[in-house]
């Protein structure tokens, strides 16, 4: 049985825990945030886990065999560095960490310091049904030869509803194009190679620890193919999140996380079933890791990948 810890009990480290509860060979072992009451609750809630308001306590008195970094950005280094000090298997949120710098030290010391210790990103598109679809669709010429990538970003108000807290409305470690466009900036380098930035004209809000509530940016491909990204927040409308490929046979979209539209040369923009059964999950790739077996893991590489072209992006 795998033991596994969670540290950060916010809303994202919270929607992990169904999943980590509900496989069959994962238990959680303990719990930590800084946050003694949520901690105590989630503790009850799990059946008075092991629950820690210091992560550095928990590293040295609970059983664990892995580890996942729930935490806001800024804390993903030392709270990475000390799990790795340990010889623990870590899951890591996006982005790897809160600059350039820290991503490349976490990525060295996964890589060297880190031998037998699996390293991993939480990054979901990688396993749901529509991205894996979409990507599929890419790589058997759905689209023909790629003439350009779009990514638009527009959200009413930032941060979400369901996302209210002070850091992921700051400048500092939060932002849409940190918390939503890291996700496709990695699928892009992922499914299409590496990309980058040309130029960028980013918006802010005059309130100077605000994040950014625009971006332009224009990127291109190894090739040339150009990419282009189109972000706005606190806007009139209804969220979209929109990935796009335009190639010489057709286009084809990733709407919103999950949907997919398409059409090709002559025919009407359509929506596109993803097929269920190239989706699989996160948490049973990560047992097989720690079982030593093949598995589809987003290592700390591609997390310091992605990490170089979101600062760019941010400057």
């Amino acid at each position: 049985m795998i033991r596994a810890a969670i540290i950060g009990l916010g809303a994202i480290g919270q929607r992990l825990i169904k999943n980590f509860t509900d496989h069959p060979d994962i238990i959680i072992s303990a719990i930590c945030d800084r946050n003694a009451e949520v901690t105590r609750e989630t503790s009850e809630r799990l059946g008075n886990v092991s629950s820690f308001t210091d992560h550095k306590k928990m590293l040295e008195e609970a059983e664990i065999d892995l580890v996942y970094a729930a935490v806001p950005p800024k804390f993903h280094h030392q709270i990475v560095t000390d799990v790795i000090a340990k010889g623990k298997h870590v899951l890591c949120e996006k982005p790897l960490a809160n600059s350039l710098e820290e991503a490349e030290s976490l990525y060295i010391q996964a890589k060297e310091k880190g031998k037998g210790i699996v390293h991993a990103m939480n990054f979901p598109l990688n396993y749901s049904a529509g991205s894996k679809t979409f990507a599929s669709l890419i790589k058997d010429g759905y689209v023909g030869k790629l003439r350009r990538l779009e990514l638009k970003m527009h959200f009413p108000e930032w941060p979400r509803p369901w996302q209210q807290n002070d850091w992921v409305a700051s400048r500092e470690q939060g932002g849409f194009v940190l918390e939503v466009g890291v996700h496709y900036i990695q699928q892009i380098q992922k499914i299409f190679g590496p990309v980058h930035v040309l130029n960028k004209s980013v918006q802010y809000p005059e309130d100077p620890t605000a994040s950014e509530i625009g971006i332009l940016a224009q990127m291109e491909l190894q090739d040339g193919t150009p990419v282009f990204i189109n972000g706005m927040s606190q806007i009139t409308g209804t969220e979209e999140i929109r990935f796009t490929a335009y190639g010489t046979e057709g286009t084809l979209s990733l709407l919103n996380w999950s949907a997919l539209e398409g059409g090709k040369q002559g025919e009407p923009i359509q929506r596109i079933d993803a097929d269920s059964s190239l989706a699989n999950s996160l948490i049973d790739e990560l047992v097989k890791a720690l079982k030593g077996e093949k598995a589809e893991i987003i290592d700390f590489e591609a997390g310091y990948q992605a990490q170089n072209i979101l600062e760019k992006l941010r400057g």
